[in-house]
């Protein structure tokens, strides 16, 4: 059952709603404008607030979805993060898209709330409160995704092996922000609009 619950999280995972929500809307591809991010801070910057709530909502159920069916058919904590991690990375590299694809915060929060929703509520409190105070998404995603694994370890009765993979899938957000990080290093990342 794990091949097969893996198989179709990364194939949802790699279903882009920026994408698809820019062609829907008549807007540039998020591949090419902006950040060349098809992800919901991007469409932000180039379609506005109704694209990127739309866009931030399917990334977020795409990775709900394959987790929530993991549950209901009685996987354990293991399984619904190896889970998390296949449709992760299925935004990541998508194979509809040339296996490029956007920084998979969004779908790591969905499948998040879907695991242990404490968890996932944590992670966009965090995310809030940053940035309330930054006005920087990339750092306000950094920083909760810094935090999530501790959090998820306490709440999740001390699940190492868990622990482990949602560490992993949080390593590989920094990873997928290496470009933010640079520009936050240098002084030129560009806030979140008002």
């Amino acid at each position: 059952m794990l091949p097969t619950l893996i198989t179709f999280a990364y194939l949802i995972g790699s279903i882009s709603t920026a994408i698809i929500v820019c062609k829907l809307l008549n807007l540039p591809d998020p591949r090419t404008q902006g950040s060349n991010n098809p992800g919901a801070t991007n469409v932000l910057r180039i379609g506005g607030k109704k694209a990127a709530a739309i866009t931030l909502i399917g990334d977020g159920v795409k990775g709900a979805i394959p987790v929530l069916i993991a549950y209901t058919l009685g996987s354990d904590l293991l399984t619904m993060t190896l889970v998390t991690l296949a449709a992760f990375l299925g935004h990541v590299y998508p194979i509809f898209f040339g296996f490029k694809g956007g920084k998979g915060v969004a779908t790591f929060l969905g499948a998040l709330l879907a695991s242990n929703y404490l968890v996932g509520l944590s992670f966009m409190v965090i995310w809030i409160f940053v940035a309330k105070a930054l006005k920087v998404s990339s750092m306000s995603a950094l920083t909760a995704t810094l935090l999530t694994p501790i959090i998820f370890y306490f709440l999740s009765n001390k699940d190492v092996n868990a622990t482990y993979v949602i560490t992993l899938t949080c390593t590989w957000i920094f990873f997928t922000h290496k470009s933010n990080i640079q520009r936050m290093l240098s002084g030129n990342e560009k806030g979140i609009k008002s």
